[in-house]
């Protein structure tokens, strides 16, 4: 059968919502390992899910640089910030030797991280988002060219632990995964916050408007997801001729707001190039 072993390098938000995700998937402790500088966030995920966490790199040198057996895949991911990964990949750039490497930090193509780890190939990106931490996150994917199948099958395993993944063929499309679902919880969040305040404004207390924009949201949400019809017939349906939602729905067009954010998921595309084109430089 089979063995697996995962090491994450960084214990932020994300590896801890992905490790909790393989261990519900059943994944046992001793399958995984983590790296993390923090004392107090090591010993909160050490706590919690009782895997190796040390603060180190060099504390897991023997366990990274083994060479991997017929019998057993290891996996290496990549949850640093991304302004920490090239300092990282030129530590570890003379440890691999077959294991798969997989990023989740934002920005930084699998060309540069390549380059870094001295031109090894083997090497999967992946734009996971927050609600991950609630394994209802979605993650787009990218592995380079010499990755294998079995690669990307271990990508999307770990990867779909918190959520559904997207593959995209050309790298640069993840930067409108990233603008699209990287950043578009915030989106959601800021217009569930106006609808709040609002509420407030016209009478409710914080309790009520907030339980009216939540249930909302997620059941706007979960009936998009259940219909086989196209969000703006969903729309047109709830807009009665004359009615309370039709001088909202207007309000919004004389104030461009679909305009608007548009122009904000693009801004988001262009930061996204723009910090791919800053990391390539290094």
């Amino acid at each position: 059968m089979e063995k697996i072993k995962i090491t994450f390098i960084g214990g932020g938000n994300m590896a801890f919502a992905l490790i909790s995700g393989l261990m519900r998937q059943g994944y046992g402790a001793k399958q995984i390992d983590i790296v993390e500088i923090d004392a107090d966030r090591r010993s909160q995920i050490k706590d919690t899910f009782g895997i190796i966490a040390v603060s180190e790199l060099a504390d897991l040198v023997d366990g990274i640089s083994r060479p991997v057996k017929e019998n057993e895949r290891h996996i290496i991911v990549l949850a640093v910030k991304p302004q920490q990964m090239y300092a990282m990949t030129r530590y570890i750039a003379g440890l691999l030797d077959q294991q798969l490497i997989i990023s989740i930090a934002a920005g930084i193509r699998t060309i540069d991280i390549m380059r870094w780890l001295g031109g090894y190939p083997r090497v999967i990106r992946a734009m996971p988002n927050t609600p991950s931490l609630v394994r209802a996150g979605v993650t787009g994917l990218y592995a380079a060219p010499e990755t294998s199948e079995m690669d990307r099958c271990s990508a999307e395993s770990i990867l779909g632990a918190v959520g559904s993944v997207l593959w995209v063929d050309d790298e640069e499309m993840l930067h409108t995964v990233t603008a699209i679902s990287g950043s578009g919880p915030a989106y959601v969040f800021y217009f569930i916050e106006s609808m709040q305040q609002a509420g407030i404004k016209l009478g409710l207390t914080l309790e009520q408007s907030r339980q009216l924009s939540l249930q909302t949201f997620e059941g706007a949400v979960k009936l998009a997801n259940e219909s086989q019809e196209d969000v703006s017939v969903l729309r047109a349906k709830v807009t009665s001729k004359g009615g309370t939602t039709q001088q909202a729905i207007q309000s919004m067009e004389d104030n461009h707001v679909k305009n608007a954010i548009m122009t904000a998921v693009e801004a988001s595309y262009a930061r996204s190039q723009e910090m791919s084109d800053e990391y390539g430089k290094m």
